[in-house]
């Protein structure tokens, strides 16, 4: 299927951001025709308890009848609304300004003046809420059973569970109902449910995305989640919802590939994996066997794999229920739970309700142990070279009749592989990985230290096209839809982005011409701080240079042409970048920072320094002369 016929069946099977964009900029489709057909699709699923509560029709027929009039008033209305006309749902834990909040709990409702955060960044950026979605009650929960509103139905297999505690968000994005969906995760909730509805899951380091609006479950560990059909998707909503001292941070490295087939950003990624007895899918053979098929299919496509031992990983998730954390999920509702007994499911209350006994000494000494445990997984991290954990999402998925037998044993097992990341600090992203002979999809997530999301983004979207799944439960495959590509904000939030360039691209050499097509100008010729080594890579025609970040004061200034691009033209550019290349941030000799070229180090074990010589162009003449 090409991409002409993805936006021929956009009304009807796929919502994805970008596909949708596109065809409201050319006009083949309108606002006003989407959500239409979202609208009827809601009212289809009213009985399958994905919903606590709706937006009345009319209501949003309304606001997208003025966003449509002003996106035709206004040609460049995408450079300020790059979400106009995109539907979304909110999990109910978090505000919306006149609309209850509930939380999973009838009794605990409230309606605020005042939306969240992340909601009115979102309808600033022209999305369209449809409704807010089921919740395991108080966010406590991986099952998406714990509600009083009911179970949302599983769309691969209604005899199992759609995964918590952010299960109707999940089960709207699979079926099709909205673009994506806002959940929350403390212990997995927006990655689970996303491995058992065949969607991705983003995790974002904490802080990244204001948690401001949003009833806590653990305050300090609590994070904003993003649920969407592709990782390209996840990608366009986090830029949008990104704090803005956090837009254009250092360590936020960006990579794309030439083509959506294009398998380099894979090769010599070091991803570390469990060890075999550590392995867990709880007698699941199935699902052992799809995580297997994942890691041949990385394998094959140039990648490592290094088993590595979970047991700091291990000992940190246990803090979260069975040490001191559980204390302050009994901070945020305890009042509730004592003076409304009744309005508690039992199960919540029994797990919730031994935080209430918790010592300050237990809390201290959970906190120095976290402390320890931190330092261990950040040594494994650097001393073994691992770029990712590749691990399940979960170990298996149970039947709805498994969770009624036992609904606490088995939802503790299922955060086997992600309990731990929140108190770890580190950010996740959930991937579909297949689907099992019992017709429930199983997924793998991407793990990485804090502020990672940019390259991990990349990563994980050549993850997902590798399996050739079909997006939700829609019959759009996954890779018949456009790759991974940064938005234009997670790059400059102006009209135009500075870039340095040290090598092809610099002005009368072969790749300029990518610069000066796109209407770039040159402002400057300058080095850079002396933290950088030049390498000449193999490989490319015309031959390309590597500049590699060794440090503060341990590397060679290197002569850089800094560029002037229309930000508009950015992702044009970026799709030109080949791996083992990406675009990040570098260091001028004046101490400015612009976006430029570096290198993966992996790269460089092969190739040639010339750092000495200080220049490409030079480096170029006296090899040619």
């Amino acid at each position: 299927m090409n991409r002409k016929a993805i936006k021929a069946t956009t009304a009807g099977d796929f919502l994805g951001i970008r596909a949708l964009l596109s065809a409201y900029q050319d006009g083949s489709l309108s606002p006003i025709y989407i959500m239409e057909q979202v609208l009827h699709r809601v009212a289809a699923s009213a009985d399958d308890a994905i919903w606590i509560y709706t937006v009345d029709p009319e209501t949003v027929m309304l606001q997208t009848a003025e966003l449509q009039r002003y996106m035709l008033e206004n040609r460049e209305w995408i450079l300020h609304n790059p979400l106009l006309g995109i539907p979304f749902a909110v999990k109910d834990n978090i505000d919306v300004a006149g609309i209850p909040t509930t939380a999973g709990c009838p009794d605990f409702a409230y309606t605020p003046s005042v939306s969240a955060t992340s909601v009115a960044r979102l309808i600033e950026a022209g999305a369209i809420l449809v409704g807010k979605t089921n919740i395991d009650q108080f966010a406590t929960g991986l099952v998406g059973t714990r509600s009083p509103y009911g179970t949302p139905v599983n769309p691969f297999n209604p005899e199992y569970i759609p995964g918590g505690s952010s299960s109707g968000s999940a089960v709207a994005v699979a079926r099709g109902l909205v673009s994506f969906a806002l959940g929350t995760d403390t212990a997995g909730s927006g990655r689970v449910p996303a491995a058992f509805n065949n969607i991705v899951g983003l995790k974002p380091t904490r802080g990244l995305i204001s948690n401001a609006g949003t009833v806590p479950a653990c305050r300090s560990l609590d994070c904003i989640s993003i649920f969407s059909l592709t990782v390209d998707d996840a990608g366009y909503v986090l830029d949008t919802l990104s704090t803005e001292k956090n837009r254009q941070r250092p360590t936020h490295r960006i990579q794309a590939s030439t083509n959506e087939t294009d398998d380099r950003p894979l090769r010599g990624l070091r991803f570390g994996i469990p060890q075999e007895q550590q392995l867990e899918f709880q007698g699941d053979q199935a699902s052992a066997n799809i995580y297997d098929k994942t890691l041949s299919r990385i394998r094959s496509h140039g990648a490592d794999t290094i088993a590595v031992d979970l047991t700091p990983f291990l000992e940190t998730a246990r803090l979260l229920y069975d040490g001191p954390w559980i204390a302050e999920r009994y901070a945020a509702i305890g009042k509730f739970i004592e003076s409304h007994p009744d309005s508690i499911l039992p199960v919540t209350k029994k797990i919730i309700s031994t935080g209430k006994n918790i010592t300050a000494v237990e809390l201290f000494n959970g906190q120095y142990k976290l402390a320890r445990l931190k330092e261990v997984v950040d040594r494994l991290f650097k001393e073994q070279r691992i770029d990712y954990l590749l691990l399940p999402t979960a170990p298996t998925c149970y039947s709805l009749h498994e969770i009624a037998e036992d609904p606490i044993t088995p939802n503790s097992r299922l955060g086997h592989y992600t309990n731990f990341v929140n108190l770890l600090d580190l950010c996740a992203l959930a991937i579909p990985a297949g689907i099992g002979p019992n017709g429930v999809p199983f997924g793998v997530s991407l793990t990485a230290p804090a502020l990672s999301e940019g390259a991990m983004l990349a990563i994980g979207d050549q993850i997902h096209r590798s399996t050739g799944l079909y997006l939700g439960t829609s019959r759009i495959c996954i890779s018949d839809t456009d790759p991974y590509i940064p938005p234009l904000t997670a790059l400059d939030t102006g009209k135009t982005l500075k870039l340095a360039v040290c090598g092809a691209h610099m002005s009368g050499l072969p790749l300029n011409h990518q610069l000066t097509d796109l209407g770039g100008r040159q402002l400057t010729t300058t080095t850079t701080a002396p933290d950088y080594k030049l390498f000449a890579l193999d490989g490319f025609t015309p031959v390309r240079p590597g500049l590699l970040h060794v440090g503060s004061g341990q590397g060679s200034s290197i002569e850089v042409e800094v560029w002037e691009l229309p930000s508009s033209q950015a992702g044009s550019f970026l799709k030109k970048i080949p791996s083992p290349l990406g675009l990040g941030t570098l260091t001028l000799a004046g101490g400015e920072t612009v976006h430029g070229f570096i290198c993966e180090q992996y790269a460089t074990a092969n190739a040639t320094d010339v750092s000495s010589v200080g220049s490409w162009r030079k480096y170029i003449n006296q090899n040619t002369a």
